[in-house]
């Protein structure tokens, strides 16, 4: 055991084993330097808790860097301790033991390598479980996807051949969690993906056709019909599906003035 304790010993921290849940709990002193970089990584965990991008707003550079671009991370706890460094307790659960290849790696715990290799295999798996109708677990997919992909692109130079491949590669499975958010009818999330992607590429036409229908749900009329209109000409063969999509609005339209009207006529004969 002592050989043990001797391996984990790390310069400003002391770590103890617990065996079997047993004992007290470790505490970790005098480790400031070694939690330098937990505001950013606390603010991407705060991220993805709330269905964002765990790196929005960082840019490709160093953790120090972040640091020192960032007057405030958006939290105000979190600020304090990035100006003010404190020693920190982490308590971790064991929650289960799982041998290695029984089970699937979250991306962040993969090597880049294995990021690569799991993307196709995470993208069918997406579209299996969108074909059986598990529409949430497939955009859960879809997302680890992008996830594996993103932390792939921030190690490139952005513009750089390399990261434009990658960027390819999101595109498509972007695309795909945003229409799990059209049958979820989180159309303002569809709206900000397909807009990212059609500044980029303005030649998509299914973001375009995506971003249509997300304006058309959310009474965005004149929007969604420039959209609509764009599809057709980049591909005049949807015609038939884009000409429903208007009809569909314009019934919806005609429904949504005609209770507008009806109400209208209700409040004015008090």
């Amino acid at each position: 055991m002592a050989d043990v304790i001797a391996r984990l010993r790390e310069d400003g921290i002391q770590k103890r084993v617990i065996q079997e849940g047993r004992g007290e709990l470790p505490h970790f002193k005098d480790g400031t330097k070694h939690v330098v970089l937990y505001p950013l990584v606390a603010k991407s965990l705060r991220n993805i808790a709330a269905g964002k991008d765990p790196l929005e707003g960082q840019r490709h550079c160093c953790g120090i860097a972040q640091m020192h671009e960032h007057s405030s991370l958006g939290h105000a706890d979190l600020d304090a301790l990035q100006q003010n460094p404190q020693p920190l307790v982490f308590d971790i659960e064991m929650l289960k033991v799982e041998d290695p290849g029984t089970y699937q790696q979250d991306p962040w715990a993969m090597t880049d390598e294995e990021k690569a290799k799991a993307v196709p295999v995470i993208h069918q798996e997406g579209n299996r479980l969108y074909r059986e109708g598990h529409v949430k677990e497939a955009a859960a997919k879809y997302y680890d996807a992008i996830a594996c992909l993103k932390n792939l692109q921030m190690k490139e130079q952005p513009g750089s051949p390399d990261w434009i491949q990658l960027d390819q590669q999101i595109t498509p499975l972007l695309l795909n969690y945003c229409q799990c958010k059209l049958v979820a009818q989180e159309y303002y999330e569809v709206l900000d993906h397909c807009s990212s992607i059609l500044n980029k590429y303005d030649d998509n036409v299914k973001a375009y056709f995506k971003r249509g229908k997300a304006h058309a749900a959310v009474w965005n009329a004149q929007e969604a019909q420039a959209d609509f209109a764009k599809v057709l000409e980049l591909d005049p063969a949807l015609a038939p599906i884009v000409s429903k999509e208007l009809r569909d609005l314009e019934v919806r339209i005609r429904q949504k003035d005609q209770e507008d009207k009806a109400r209208f006529r209700g409040i004015f004969s008090h």
